[in-house]
């Protein structure tokens, strides 16, 4: 039985040491990596579980990112992931309630507004039960190798997605700024 927590009531370095175990230590050369860097992840959609001994067995974290559009539009979305689980822990269900627990916050938190279409890199056979589909994605774009067929998007109102773009971090006018001044850009 899973007990869902914050995702900021775990030590940051406990979180590090599951998503080595769990993707390897090389795991920040990712594409999903480049797609959230500069951003922190969301505090009020991200989640651990913990087991019947308090173990920490997985966590999932949901990122603010953006689909700019051929015409430099940017198109807020919610990336998911990484959905992590120890990997002695999987097939446990623990995935299963990390994902219900952010997609539940995701709707509790939209307050009667639209849910912000929500994006991944993952398994589409494991994802579909949450209605995420590569259909709509294939003229999109990320900084780095991907899989197509691996990029999957859920969305309430799918005719607002842009047929083509890139993926990328939200970031905001000040963040670009603060990147410039600090010579990141």
């Amino acid at each position: 039985m899973a007990t869902i927590v914050p995702l900021s009531a775990i030590a940051p370095s406990m979180v590090e040491s599951l998503l080595d175990a769990s993707f390897g230590e090389d795991r920040r050369a990712r594409t999903a990596y480049r797609i959230r860097e500069g951003t922190e992840w969301l505090e009020a959609l991200s989640f651990a579980a913990l087991d019947d001994d308090d173990y920490l067995a997985g966590t999932i974290q949901l990122w603010p990112i953006a689909l700019i559009d051929p015409e430099g539009r940017k198109h807020p979305l919610i990336m998911v992931g990484p959905v992590a689980v120890m990997p002695s822990r999987q097939s446990e269900g623990f995935g299963t309630a990390l994902m219900g627990a952010s997609l539940g916050a995701l709707q509790a938190n939209a307050a009667g507004s639209p849910v912000l279409p929500q994006v991944m890199i993952g398994d589409p056979e494991y994802y579909e039960r949450w209605n995420f589909s590569a259909a709509l994605t294939q003229g999109w774009h990320c900084p780095g190798p991907y899989d197509p067929a691996r990029l999957l998007v859920r969305a309430a109102n799918p005719a607002i997605l842009p047929p083509e773009g890139m993926l990328e971090a939200w970031k905001t006018v000040s963040d670009k700024a603060k990147s410039t001044v600090q010579g990141n850009d």
